[in-house]
């Protein structure tokens, strides 16, 4: 039985099925694995997690009990969940991702979504199903008195079913996405819109990143369930959850430790190779509608058009990884992206001067390269929970100027030193672009140094302490 459980989506790990039929087993991604992998291992955390592919379902089966560590993987403690793919799939994408995280990010298109009926409903049993699924892993798992910590949109149902599976534990749910404010949270079926409330508020202590987003969920329990919120907490129907903010950062010695090793140094060659010693203009993202990309390329072609003294001189890194592509919006967002960077392209290439080079391929150690050169780092979503890569960046680049949209999270921490910007406004974007390139360096390596503090301000140990100890 274990004292301390971590539950989330995604793991630390995930399984590739080789063309020979052996299992590949490889590093997790997104961040809220980067954050919390190595803590838990080091710490003897229980993480429950469940099946994505079919490589983890194949991992799955052949683990007592779907505990991995315990088959001889070297994945820390952790237990997989093998979900019904059906329910999975319903869950996942049609609720958690085309549903909860389209409301919190404020993405629909409104006069043509959400459109909630039959289906919906069919939809959200699935997603019940899915998080009574963590509830009894959790209760199974779990040691008397324990400390249980649920992550995120996928998870909000859940600490209320464990609640009423296992009253003797103490409960925290983390929220990794903004949150709505109760206007737009409200376009959620009522009675939706209840049960995630509800469910969050099962939990002993809600975490959120940062103050505006635990506001918002403190006015929609208000609003929509008519509970009292009195300072950091919320009364309903007789229990207390209290509200904290626990600003995720970055470990920065682990992190540059990674960004030495000899795949990341060939990476640094091959890029340098390929731009030459002009300045870098770098951005590291996943596809997703969120991260704004396409109007991030528009401020690079609008900077281009409007200073042509840095024709030939400077080199847009964009780096756009595949995100959710079994949902058509993302597959049209990532050819959209294509499609406005081929045109940069062809607008302003030369024979010697490639002005844009965007890859699709997620690459790890090339990205911890393109960080270490980036002589701007570029981080405009029009809503972010957080943003770990405005923090990672100045840690690995000495001189990095950070252009970042007030949207972010991390603008509430890193606001004062980046040059802030409206993630709608591509005109604002591209003057900041400039602004950043031709920064007095003194104050460009200032204002590095206090991004670099303020980004190892609460690096992933001490912010699963911080939790731990509000419980």
């Amino acid at each position: 039985m274990n004292s301390v459980l971590v539950a989330s989506n995604r793991g630390p790990v995930s399984f590739t099925v080789s063309d020979e039929g052996a299992l590949i087993m490889k590093r997790g991604g997104g961040g809220l694995v980067s954050g919390l992998s190595g803590v838990t291992k080091s710490n003897g955390v229980l993480w429950v997690c469940a099946a994505l592919s079919d490589g983890d379902r194949s991992a799955v089966r052949q683990a007592p009990g779907g505990r991995l560590d315990q088959a001889g993987y070297d994945t820390g403690a952790l237990r997989m969940l093998d979900i019904p793919p059906a329910t999975f799939h319903r869950a996942y994408n049609a609720v958690a991702n085309s549903t909860l995280w389209f409301v919190n990010h404020l993405l629909y298109d409104i006069p043509n979504a959400p459109l909630f009926g039959t289906r919906f409903e069919r939809e959200w049993e699935s997603y019940r199903d899915y998080n009574g699924a963590f509830a009894l892993a959790l209760a199974e798992e779990a040691g008397h008195e324990a400390r249980v910590m649920v992550q995120d949109y996928h998870l909000t149902l859940t600490p209320a079913m464990l609640r009423a599976e296992r009253p003797d534990l103490r409960i925290a749910h983390f929220s990794h996405t903004p949150w709505a404010p109760p206007e737009y949270f409200s376009l959620l079926p009522d009675e939706v819109a209840r049960e995630v409330l509800e469910g969050i508020l099962g939990a002993d202590h809600a975490g959120f990143l940062t103050e505006r987003w635990a506001q918002a969920f403190a006015d929609c329990c208000r609003h929509l369930l008519g509970a009292e919120v009195s300072g950091r907490s919320v009364v309903y129907e007789g229990r207390t959850t209290d509200i904290g903010v626990h600003s995720l950062g970055v470990d920065g010695d682990s992190l540059w430790q990674r960004a030495c090793e000899p795949d990341v140094e060939s990476h640094m060659t091959a890029l340098r190779e390929q731009t030459g010693n002009r300045r870098l203009i770098v951005r590291i993202d996943r596809t997703e509608l969120s991260k704004n990309i396409v109007r991030g390329l528009l401020a690079y072609r609008e900077f281009l058009a409007a200073h042509p003294e840095w024709h030939g001189r400077v080199v847009h890194l964009a780096f756009a990884y595949p995100s959710r592509h079994d949902l058509p919006e993302y597959r049209e967002y990532t050819a959209a992206v294509q499609r406005c960077a081929k045109e940069i392209e062809d607008e302003y290439g030369t024979e010697d001067w490639d002005p844009l080079i965007l890859n699709v391929n997620d690459d790890y150690p090339r990205s911890l390269a393109a960080y270490r050169l980036a002589d701007v780092l570029l981080v405009n979503p029009i809503r972010d929970g957080m943003n770990l890569v405005a923090k990672e960046g100045p840690i690995l680049s000495e001189r990095c100027a950070l252009v970042l949209s007030r949207e972010a999270g991390a603008a509430a921490e890193l606001g004062g030193d980046a040059i802030v910007v409206n993630p709608y406004d591509v005109g604002e974007t591209a003057r900041a672009l400039h602004s950043a390139l031709v920064m007095d360096e003194d104050e460009r390596l200032r204002r590095a140094a206090n991004l670099r503090r303020a980004a190892t301000a609460l690096p992933p140990d001490k912010w699963l302490s911080s939790q731990l100890d509000a419980l």
